[in-house]
């Protein structure tokens, strides 16, 4: 079944966004009508998660092309260019974004000395083909994970790898869609996700508007839960995966994953082989964006603390591999991952 969510639509003359700050309380989607519209809607969470990012990333580099106007001294090529760095500075540790730009680009080499509106028609028809992609890659994470999870079973999820944080179906929720509709009787338990929040406000949504049972939980009872043996197995997507299977995700990933490890319970990755960084060696190599310590003091526009406190806020952590018991992908599941079974993939 597909989800009716729809994250990002592209269009010749705008980019329309839902805006995912504003969820669950209000579904209101924006218009981007300048790449650099689009960069801040990257850069403020108006859409966010890993490949929702690259399909928004591609979308506003065709957006900018479109507007671009042939004048004695322009240079295409060179106008590309700068609209691709500054897509590029928006967020640090989504491998996406660099993934989709560079798709991108391998379209743009294709053109050459092409006349400017070849460029617009091909860079417009690379990224509503990213688009469209991406929810055949999500379906087919959702049936390679599927035998993983047996009926009748709990599932933990952080964070939210939806329809939300792609562009439609998800990845760990992905995983999540297929075993339901698939008959088998499974109920979620979502980590609220501080500080942004997006289990609680996202996920929640997503999944209660697929009728998936779901429970609401705060980050820090994901151990209690281990230990009463109400938990099954854990599904999470990631936003960098390293060679070795190291696996980038939102903050808070790597104290589940230990969770999970001492009470012998499946902790499962969800991500498409975009994902996957090949050229970093292991997870202490991948950046970590730290984000405003607003986020913290805030809890929505409610103020919790002093506004002089000073506050780290670092957006994801690192989860070793050796604590994933399997990464989902669409070529298969890397199980256990490793620099082979990752290389496999690929194959």
């Amino acid at each position: 079944m597909e989800s009716a969510i729809q994250t990002i639509a592209i269009y010749p003359d705008r980019v329309c966004l839902l805006d995912q700050r504003k969820l669950p309380l209000t579904e209101e989607y924006i218009e981007c009508r300048t790449y650099q519209e689009v960069a801040a809607a990257i850069r403020t969470l108006v859409v966010r998660g890993a490949p929702a990012i690259g399909v928004a990333a591609a979308a506003g580099i065709a957006l900018g092309m479109q507007q671009l106007t042939m004048e004695p001294e322009t240079n295409i090529a060179e106008q590309f260019e700068r609209i691709c760095a500054t897509l590029a500075q928006t967020r640090p540790t989504a491998v996406n974004l660099f993934w989709a730009i560079e798709r991108m680009r391998a379209c743009a080499r294709q053109l050459h000395s092409a006349p400017l509106a070849e460029w617009q028609q091909s860079l417009l028809a690379e990224a509503q083909r990213l688009l469209q992609e991406d929810i055949r890659i999500n379906r087919r994470i959702g049936e390679h994970g599927l035998p993983l999870v047996p009926s009748h079973s709990t599932i933990l999820t952080h964070c939210n790898a939806g329809a939300l944080a792609t562009a439609g179906y998800g990845t760990a929720l992905g995983v999540i869609r297929a075993a339901y509709f698939a008959g088998r009787q499974i109920h979620v338990l979502a980590d609220e996700t501080r500080p942004v929040l997006q289990g609680a406000r996202l996920t929640t949504w997503e999944l209660q508007r697929d009728q998936i049972p779901v429970t609401l939980i705060t980050d820090n009872m994901a151990g209690y839960f281990m230990s009463q043996g109400r938990v099954d197995l854990v599904i999470v997507g990631a936003d960098r995966i390293a060679a070795n299977g190291d696996v980038a995700n939102k903050i808070g990933t790597y104290s589940l994953a230990i969770l999970a490890k001492e009470h012998a319970i499946p902790f499962y990755v969800a991500a498409p082989l975009s994902t996957i960084d090949r050229a970093l060696a292991t997870g202490a190599e991948i950046p970590i964006e730290q984000r405003p310590g607003e986020e913290v003091r805030l809890v929505g526009s409610q103020r919790v603390v002093s506004p002089d406190v000073e506050v780290e806020n670092p957006a994801f952590d690192v989860t070793p591999a050796r604590y994933v018991r399997g990464i989902i992908t669409e070529a298969g599941v890397a199980m256990p991952p490793s620099r082979d079974t990752i290389a496999a993939l690929f194959e």
